[in-house]
């Protein structure tokens, strides 16, 4: 067995599990989808579950690779990398058409009444969001473009939950609408 085996059926799994959800796609399609047998699967992962839970930790790295960049380039602004940090994710819904969602957010739906293992592995992985916006804006907050009294953790959280919602508004009209209401309200209000 390779680690490629692996990344194969992440990468493939991860991919059907966003465009139908968890619950919705079956072991058997991501085994046929990735080209490997059955026994390839029980080599990496004890079950689907467990199987999820990586996802989680991969879907997880694969964005932080997409957004990195963007977050740590320092002769940028932290507002303006900010923004662009929701850009970035906004390019990637419409060049899906403005459908399936953050899949992390998808999961959070899904699984997160289900599951105790997933429920604390995706918490992990929101808070690792809401971290990269909370450093982003500790050091807008020191730069002076933020407002010193604000509540960098706190603010943080909401962001990322308004953000969620907008993407659920988002997949519901399939129009950009409530991404464009999202940056509006936070970069001209909260953030003013």
């Amino acid at each position: 067995m390779s680690e490629d085996t692996r990344q194969r059926i992440l990468e493939v799994g991860a991919e059907l599990i966003h465009q139908r959800g968890f619950n919705n796609t079956g072991l058997k399609d991501i085994l046929e989808a990735a080209g490997v047998p059955k026994g390839s699967f029980y080599f990496y992962f004890a079950n689907k579950e467990a199987f999820g839970i990586e996802m989680v930790d991969y879907l997880s790295q694969r964005f932080g690779e997409m957004v990195g960049p963007i977050v740590q380039d320092e002769s940028v602004a932290p507002l303006e990398r900010l923004r662009r940090f929701f850009m970035a994710f906004h390019a990637y819904f419409e060049a899906h058409g403005f459908t399936r969602g953050c899949p992390i957010g998808n999961l959070g739906q899904e699984m997160g009444d289900l599951s105790a293992p997933f429920r604390e592995k995706l918490t992990r992985s929101l808070d690792g969001l809401a971290g990269v916006v909370a450093d982003l804006l500790a050091k807008a907050q020191r730069a002076g473009d933020v407002e010193p009294d604000l509540e960098i953790r706190e603010t943080a959280i909401f962001i990322i939950e308004a953000w969620h919602g907008a993407i659920i508004r988002m997949k519901v009209t399939k129009t950009p609408e409530p991404l464009e209401i999202f940056y509006k309200l936070i970069f001209d209000n909260v953030l003013r």
